[in-house]
């Protein structure tokens, strides 16, 4: 994209000075229109040291509400985000529906900057590449417009400029090392720019090159080009979004109709037994997964009254305290719906050789969210794809990922509603939504048999807890847990 640039002229200064001035009316009054749509703006602003981004990015930001942005600064990843997987950081940080969040720098500086100094071999840099692309795809297929642009200036301009800055006591500061190691490199950098931006231009986020010769001119760039792409954005707000075909490998699994419950079952005196072997290996594996720094995430869906929380109970029990969460995973609040449906849980992921435990997860879409109407069909239809992609990058990262389907029949889901009803110390534990959910039970079995079929990955792949005897299906979730783990060391 660099090679083949061909930059287009800049208007005279008079010209310039005019069409500055409507494209700041413009952008303040698009921000009203991305604020009552509900439209969620990301923007990205990558380039050169000393290209200006900084400056350019304050005098856009001067015509907006500041009630309705942020600004994220993104330099090196701390320690605290090494121990994340590498899109964490940048996930957490997408705005709200009706907001702008422009990132100064972000995964393209991070994924270069390694890359060029060796600590990014080449099939990592692809791996990455898949995670950018996918990152990027998932946010406009969501409904979010995502702005990429790069400011580009010459080596000798670079030069001059950063020589400038390191004259001034009160800017050279503002000069690092790796914008001297940039320039001093400049045409190796530019080669990996270059090749970056080819591999990460698609058509629903494009990047746009900013000449940034002229502060000026790069301003009137960057706020025409936000001007069109949001009135864009805001037209085919809308609009459907094709399905993709799943390319992740999938396993068969059965139908839960076809699943026997009655013979699965353990004697107290054996479970005890069982509960307490289980629960020691556990209890040292969880040792070893933290000195070698493995992630475990172990995720629960299943029938209300299934048992997953004694199940939980039970696992948790073997671990060390500080080394896991159980996160219990309710209707989303206010702050949650208005962002992408997986940002509450790329912020509830865990640090590297600690465990999380979700009791409910991500697969609500594909369920409640479904069956009641929460989301379109488009939404739940395209959710299959994007929940194997983000299991991907948890397995990638090198998480072992547990998912748990905890299964009983309707019959004794009546039973233990009523004793439910019944106990007073128990009622808390039952609600009206139990009781309708319960007569959608047709329904919700259709879809959580699409949903195992659709997502029961080699990487990720689905348990079914039968749990008629809840000490069954406890003994047999500790095992699984044991096993994957030592699979994987």
């Amino acid at each position: 994209m660099l090679k083949e640039w061909h930059r287009a002229a800049r208007p005279a200064e008079d010209v310039l000075e005019s069409r500055l001035a409507e494209a700041k009316a413009a952008l303040a009054a698009r921000q009203l229109s991305i604020k009552e749509q509900g439209l969620p703006v990301l923007v990205l602003l990558e380039g050169w040291g000393a290209a200006g981004k900084g400056s350019v990015l304050g005098r856009v930001i001067r015509n907006l509400d500041p009630r309705f942005f942020k600004v994220a600064v993104m330099g090196e990843p701390t320690a605290e985000e090494r121990r994340k997987p590498f899109l964490y950081r940048h996930f957490i940080q997408i705005p709200e529906a009706g907001q702008i969040v422009f990132f100064d720098s972000g995964w393209m500086d991070e994924v270069t900057r390694q890359y060029l100094d060796g600590s990014l071999e080449e099939e990592a840099y692809k791996s990455r590449i898949a995670s950018i692309k996918r990152f990027e795809r998932q946010l406009t297929d969501n409904g979010y417009l995502v702005m990429k642009f790069f400011f580009h200036i010459e080596e000798k301009q670079q030069s001059k400029r950063l020589e400038g800055l390191m004259e001034d006591e009160n800017t050279k500061w503002r000069v690092s090392d790796a914008d001297m190691r940039q320039n001093k490199n400049y045409d190796s950098y530019k080669k990996v720019y270059n090749q970056y931006l080819e591999d990460t231009s698609q058509p629903t986020a494009p990047w746009y090159l900013i000449d940034s010769k002229n502060k000026k001119w790069a301003q009137l760039q960057m706020m025409e080009f936000l001007i069109n792409g949001i009135d864009t954005a805001l037209k085919n707000a809308s609009r459907a979004v094709p399905i993709l075909q799943n390319t992740f490998p999938l396993k068969p699994i059965s139908k839960l109709a076809d699943i026997s419950l009655s013979e699965k079952t353990l004697t107290e005196e054996v479970y005890r037994t069982e509960l307490k072997s289980c629960q020691k290996r556990l209890q040292e594996l969880h040792n070893i997964i933290y000195r070698r720094k493995i992630p475990v995430i172990i995720a629960y869906e299943g029938w209300d009254a299934a048992g997953k929380g004694g199940n939980i109970k039970r696992i948790a029990a073997a671990l060390d305290p500080r080394g896991y969460e159980v996160h219990p995973i309710a209707s989303p609040e206010p702050h949650e719906k208005a962002r992408h449906y997986l940002w509450r849980f790329w912020n509830r992921l865990p640090k590297d050789g600690h465990i999380a435990i979700f009791d409910r997860t991500w697969y609500g879409r594909v369920m409640v969210e479904r069956l009641e109407g929460f989301c379109s069909e488009n939404d739940w239809q395209r959710a299959y794809n994007e929940i194997n992609e983000f299991e991907k990058e948890l397995s990638d990262w090198g998480a072992i990922v547990i998912k748990f389907w905890v299964q009983i029949d309707k019959e004794t889901q009546l039973e233990r509603f009523t004793l439910r009803q019944n106990t007073p110390e128990k009622q808390w534990k039952i609600t009206d939504e139990d009781w309708r959910n319960r007569e959608k039970w047709d329904l919700y079995e259709s879809a959580i048999d699409e949903m195992l079929q659709k997502t029961n990955t080699t990487y990720a792949p689905w348990y079914v807890l039968e749990s008629n005897n809840k000490y069954y299906a406890r003994i047999k979730a500790l095992k699984t847990v044991i096993q994957e783990i030592e699979t994987h060391l």
